[in-house]
């Protein structure tokens, strides 16, 4: 039975406006596509990475962007050179607010999992941001326990992350559910010490055709309804859950 429920942060709870701002830098260079075209060319430029690459979004994206760039301009079917891309895209960068910021439904969904009784926690691959992430999206306030890779050296898809926090909650993996979008970091780390996970894909399984893998959702806010439960539609629907929308895990 499940009573304790796990999360990734980047892309489950939380997001950028990446879309919207490279919608900006292609208009800077004459070329229009639309926000659902880009959103998707994100999404399939993410998923090639965590399969082929994995680990590296993760890292510090100067060491990537130009080459994440290249496979999100293959999405798009664009040809376009790459150091103009970039340097455009920096300034948009720089003009534009691109924190963090939590999905309108993250913290409906881990609030209305509290009341029904479940803990809450967080394991997460990032820095020392982190915590102000999580702080400015009021987040925090719903987390029971929280567990960052920079503050412990470990990261997903290591078991000894996920037994780490297993302990810290005082919770076993069969009474754990672990739920993110990686399939890489979070299904196989979470599976290597007996957790349930449950994978979040806003494109059904589109960018993981790749996977034999079970059920997926598209957002937390399917969460409840997944263990059982009815959403609280009120909340939800007042926090604009629709659509897809969606690199750091």
């Amino acid at each position: 039975m499940i009573r304790y429920v796990w999360f990734d942060l980047g892309y489950t709870l939380v997001k950028t406006n990446r879309e919207e701002v490279y919608l900006q830098t292609l208009q800077g260079l004459g070329v229009t596509k639309t926000l659902n075209e880009i959103t998707l060319a994100y999404h399939l430029a993410d998923k090639l990475f965590m399969r082929e690459f994995q680990g590296v979004l993760g890292k510090d994206s100067r060491s990537y962007m130009p080459w994440y760039i290249g496979v999100l301009n293959y999405y798009l079917q664009l040809s376009l050179p790459i150091e103009e891309v970039l340097e455009i895209h920096r300034t948009m960068l720089k003009e534009r607010a691109t924190g963090w910021r939590a999905f309108p439904y993250s913290k409906p969904t881990l609030r209305y999992l509290k009341e029904l009784g479940y803990g809450i926690g967080l394991i997460s691959n990032w820095n020392n941001t982190a915590r102000d992430v999580l702080r400015r999206n009021q987040l925090d306030e719903e987390l029971d326990v929280i567990v960052i890779s920079s503050e412990l050296e470990l990261e997903k898809p290591d078991p000894a992350i996920f037994v780490h926090a297993l302990q810290k909650a005082g919770v076993t993996a069969e009474e754990s559910l672990y739920v993110g979008d990686n399939y890489y970091d979070d299904y196989i780390g979470s599976s290597q010490v007996g957790m349930s996970c449950l994978l979040i894909n806003p494109y059904g399984k589109r960018g993981i055709e790749e996977l034999s893998y079970g059920q997926v959702i598209s957002g937390v806010h399917e969460l409840p309804a997944y263990l059982g439960h009815p959403a609280k539609r009120e909340e939800l629907s007042e926090s604009g859950v629709g659509g897809p929308s969606h690199v750091e895990n």
